[in-house]
């Protein structure tokens, strides 16, 4: 019986495979997508389809993008579509730092290290796990850690893309749950506030409100994204034939252990410089509000990593005796950059069409009406929050940026869920759940195409087809759990953080 639904299981993966890549190149596609906006948004104005803001009242309507106006801004806008598209600054900024450490043989020099010391049997958990808290800085564990993790896994003989799926499915899948409050955690805590407002105009919200939760979904998330890359994912994929050949994994070298040595050095004075910044309260690189979380060392993380991975590479490089002159340290940024050719075609397309969607509104319609039906349902409290998270879930699929989702969003259901004697904290930690299970799938996420460019690496044929199907498992599995996690919570009357009560008493 269970090899029967196993075989069911993978015949569907395999079909969703085939089809998404029958489909065009996912330039092609996106562009094609891009068009389809503009039809549509002709279409949805020509019928009048509107939606009332929650909070403003403000009626929203489709903005028709064919007509004079909409074709000028087209035209104007081009170019600034693409090169403010900001995954496109942070990925080729990264790279740059990036180039020069690989060049150097930094990274190589610290895979064989991490493969020669890790048991191999715990590699796909730290993977994941890594991937999670990756999230406390950014947007790094989509630009660095994620085609390591393939590298790493080709170096032990095991398929590049299932290390990058592992890796994927921490960074992407489980994007809401850390040990550390990132940005995000301020930023949906000030939304909900307001929301909750509406009820309880004293009501406050802290960005601590999930933390307790998010911790405990760190290592569910980990345990889960492991059990699906080793008994699915894996499995599925097989062995590696690709042409790319591995790093023969040999101890280091004198010059090598020395490289590393000079780069740690290098890694402990910048790291004592940031903290020499941050600890004190008038620390010169806290925030203006003298706040951690809003200082340039979290929000710029980045140019962090330009500024650690290039003076590390630069440390290790002359230590070990790869770097002769400074022509070595540029050529070294300028073959990283060449990785990204088609990465950077797809985006100029990518970003047309996130840019159409947004002027034409029909993102912000479709989650209000959404939203609206689901409450005009009238079901019990647990089966709302299972639709709750399927209709994060769904809306993800088509509006990539949480903050504007849960703007959207809580002015609908924290009100509601706190008419119903529960908390805002319980409605923002559903939405999160939500929003983060289906990054993994959605063409919406800022870095898709820089997925797909990670994967054509080692498999030229891979294409949107092969995203999806290798990661809805991850999808499936960490709705259910993550789900099923709450429910249980629920069910224990457990504080979801620091005076955050799973109950609002009117």
């Amino acid at each position: 019986m269970t090899k029967k639904k196993q075989s069911i299981f993978a015949k569907f993966l395999n079909l969703t495979e085939k089809v998404g890549n029958a489909l065009p190149h996912p330039a092609t596609l996106f562009a094609l997508f891009a068009l389809s906006v503009l039809v549509i948004s002709l279409i949805a104005s020509k019928l009048g389809l509107t939606a009332i803001h929650p909070t403003t009242s403000r009626l929203i309507e489709p903005v028709n993008l064919l007509n004079h106006d909409g074709i000028h801004r087209i035209m104007l806008e081009m170019v600034n579509n693409f090169t403010s598209f900001a995954p496109l600054g942070i990925v080729i900024v990264a790279m740059l730092g990036i180039g020069v450490a690989e060049s150097s043989g930094l990274i190589a020099a610290a895979i064989r290290l991490l493969v020669i010391n890790s048991p191999k049997k715990y590699l796909t958990f730290v993977l994941v796990f890594a991937g999670i808290i990756s999230n406390t800085a950014s947007d790094i564990g989509y630009v660095l850690l994620i085609p390591l993790a393939g590298t790493i896994f080709l170096s032990i003989g095991r398929n590049p893309l299932v290390g990058m799926a592992a890796a994927f499915a921490g960074v992407s899948g489980g994007f809401s749950a850390n040990l550390i409050l990132g940005t995000i955690d301020p930023l949906l805590a000030g939304l909900s506030q307001e929301a909750a407002q509406i009820i309880d105009p004293s009501y406050e919200v802290n960005p601590t409100a999930n933390y307790y939760f998010m911790v405990v979904s760190t290592f569910v998330v980990a345990i889960v994204g492991t059990w699906v890359t080793e008994k699915i994912v894996s499995p599925r994929l097989g062995e590696y034939h690709g042409n790319v050949k591995a790093e023969a994994i040999e101890k280091l070298s004198k010059d090598e252990k020395s490289g590393l040595r000079w780069s740690l050095i290098v890694f402990v004075v910048l790291t004592a410089l940031v903290l020499i910044g941050l600890i004190p309260e008038n620390g010169f690189l806290r925030a203006a509000d003298g706040t951690i979380l809003n200082s340039p060392v979290i929000k710029g993380v980045i140019a962090l990593l330009l500024i650690y991975s290039a003076a590390m590479g630069i440390a290790y490089g002359i230590a070990s005796g790869k770097f002769k002159n400074d022509s070595d340290v540029v050529d070294g940024m300028s073959d990283s950059l060449k990785t990204l050719a088609t990465y950077i075609v797809l985006v100029f397309f990518a970003a047309q069409f996130v840019a159409y969607f947004k002027w034409s509104n029909l993102g912000e319609i479709i989650a209000i009406n959404g939203a609206i039906f689901l409450e005009s349902i009238n079901i019990g409290s647990i089966p709302l929050i299972i639709a709750f998270v399927i209709l994060a879930a769904t809306i993800n699929m088509a509006m990539g940026s949480a903050s504007a989702k849960w703007a959207i969003l809580a002015p609908v259901f924290i009100p509601l869920f706190m008419e119903l004697g529960y908390s805002p904290e319980l409605s923002q930690v559903v939405y999160r759940i939500g929003d983060s299970v289906t990054n993994l799938i959605s063409p919406m996420m800022s870095f898709f195409a820089l997925i797909i460019a990670f994967f054509q690496k080692y498999d030229k044929n891979a294409s949107i087809g092969t995203i999806i199907s290798t990661m809805i498992p991850y999808t499936f599995a960490f709705f259910i759990f993550w789900t099923i996690l709450i429910i249980v919570w629920m069910q224990f009357g457990l504080p979801l953080g620091p005076g955050a009560p799973l109950h609002y008493n009117p």
